[in-house]
């Protein structure tokens, strides 16, 4: 059970690496867009290329943090009933999540990006736009890389609630561990 704990924390270590680089796209993004619109607006300038770049970027950045949103728990959930409930039962719905939702649909997404971006590769696809960026293939193989990254984070939640169901919390990594403060059946300890 401890090598179920360990793979897990890689995979939590792989997405905290990949999710805390690519974030700093964000401050790309800013500072591209920010000169986009002071070339266009203050000297009457316009870049296809910059103005791809920023959209670029941007979808980049969020396709490949998306298995570190996964990890922190940041996407969007209807918790009414998960958020109070005892570790064990948001094991199981995690477990249940994973397996009948997250990789299935991970699944479809990589089966169907597969070809589309061997395509893209194929021809070196490049900007639609006239005079914009080279190498829309690399954008779309973020496509992959998201389906990838959730997947593997997906895979952590399932081996955390394998652990937690069968009872061995403590090797459940840190980074993913569920809160003692929901869980219902813990009291909360004073600060």
């Amino acid at each position: 059970m401890k090598f179920v704990g360990r793979i897990a924390a890689i995979i939590c270590l792989i997405n905290t690496v990949v999710g805390t680089v690519l974030s700093w796209l964000a401050v790309g993004i800013v500072i591209v867009c920010f000169t986009v619109v002071v070339q266009r607006y203050a000297f009457a300038v316009s870049h296809v290329w910059l103005q791809d770049l920023y959209i670029w970027l941007n979808g980049a950045m969020f396709t490949a943090v998306a298995g570190f949103a996964l990890l922190r728990d940041n996407h969007v959930r209807v918790d009414i009933f998960y958020r109070p409930a005892s570790a064990q039962k948001k094991a199981l719905v995690d477990l249940l999540g994973v397996l009948i939702f997250l990789f299935p649909a991970m699944w479809v997404v990589w089966a169907y990006a597969w070809p589309f971006v061997l395509r893209s590769w194929s021809y070196g696809e490049g900007s639609a736009n006239v005079g914009g960026m080279p190498g829309l293939y690399v954008l779309k193989t973020f496509i992959l890389v998201f389906a990838a990254l959730v997947a593997l984070q997906g895979l952590a939640m399932l081996l955390r609630s394998i652990l937690v169901l069968a009872g061995r919390d403590e090797l459940v990594p840190d980074r993913i561990r569920y809160s003692r403060k929901e869980d219902p059946t813990h009291p909360t300890e004073a600060v």
